[in-house]
């Protein structure tokens, strides 16, 4: 049932399943909490499942401010198959057999894609080229060179190598594997790049994210069971859990809601958030110079 009014301010976490889209999410979620003022920190493919972190009022302005959190996956990485999309739902354009790559190649080209890294994201992206999405252009019959960018893998970890014969016959290897990184790392470029470098070629079969910033598969919630029920964590609740806290008496709270900047020492570095009197949640600051300075206020 549609609710009515003002909608919460708080995050919707959600367990996105597989075959629709992040915006598509939204859109559902715009209906359960009844405004349509909703966003989203970070899309998934629609092939993908898992946290997805939505802002629903006030907790939009939230959002920048979590996208830059480590995020987590489990995924499946097929060796052998190379695809346009660098996933599996994308056109298979080249297949070698993969079992004679070994454990050791394996972990080798692992430990050379974890750490600080430069990554080629994968073409079919929705990266802006000349004010146009890549995979726009891919699709449309264009060639596309993207730029490499900088990275984190901070962890990337293979829990199992299995020996597949897909239909064709060809013999693949799927990995299964968890990844550990920063915002804005491609999981299928891992894969693409995991598979260039042993000679075999290498895409994803499976991408699960596990893990936004603070915010886990066991505070998800599926569609159906929001649909059931609506719930949502209250926005001061998510502050608490994403950012350092500082707590401040009501003239402090008056002064800085004010646009006032208060004298501080030792907050921390990037976004603090702020409370009040009585549990308030009052805004998001940084410490410049020995000032704390607003990134939003939420009064």
């Amino acid at each position: 049932m549609k609710r009515k009014g003002t909608g919460p301010d708080g995050l919707v976490i959600v367990d996105k399943p597989a075959g629709i889209t992040s915006h598509g999410v939204v859109a559902r979620t715009r209906r359960l909490a009844g405004t349509r003022r909703v966003g989203h920190a970070g899309t998934l493919d629609p092939m993908a499942t898992g946290v997805l972190v939505l802002g629903v009022e006030k907790a939009t302005r939230l959002l920048g401010h979590l996208a830059l959190t480590e995020k987590a996956y489990d995924a499946t990485i097929r060796l052998g198959r190379t695809t346009i999309t660098d996933d599996a739902e994308g056109e298979v354009t080249e297949t070698v057999p993969a079992t004679g790559v070994t454990r050791e190649a394996i972990d080798k080209g692992i430990a050379e894609l974890t750490g600080d890294i430069q990554q080629v994201p994968s073409k079919i992206s929705a990266i802006k080229i000349d004010g146009k999405r890549s995979y726009s252009r891919v699709r449309s019959g264009e060639e596309v060179e993207l730029a490499a960018r900088p990275v984190t893998v901070s962890s990337f970890t293979v829990h199992e190598v299995r020996v597949v014969a897909p239909a064709d016959g060809t013999e693949v290897l799927d990995l299964d594997v968890t990844v550990e990184c920063s915002s804005g790392t491609y999981i299928r470029a891992l894969a693409r790049d995991l598979g260039a470098g042993l000679g075999v070629g290498g895409h994803l079969t499976a991408l699960r994210r596990t893990r936004v910033g603070p915010y886990t598969l066991g505070m998800a919630k599926s569609l159906d069971e929001l649909e059931e029920t609506f719930s949502y964590m209250p926005i001061s609740e998510a502050a608490a859990a994403a950012f350092p806290r500082w707590d401040v008496d009501a003239e402090q709270a008056r002064l800085l809601v004010n646009g006032v900047r208060l004298k501080v020492e030792g907050l921390g570095d990037g976004p603090i958030a702020v409370f009040g009197p009585e549990e308030r949640f009052l805004a998001l600051v940084e410490e410049r110079t020995g000032q704390a300075r607003i990134l939003a206020v939420f009064v």
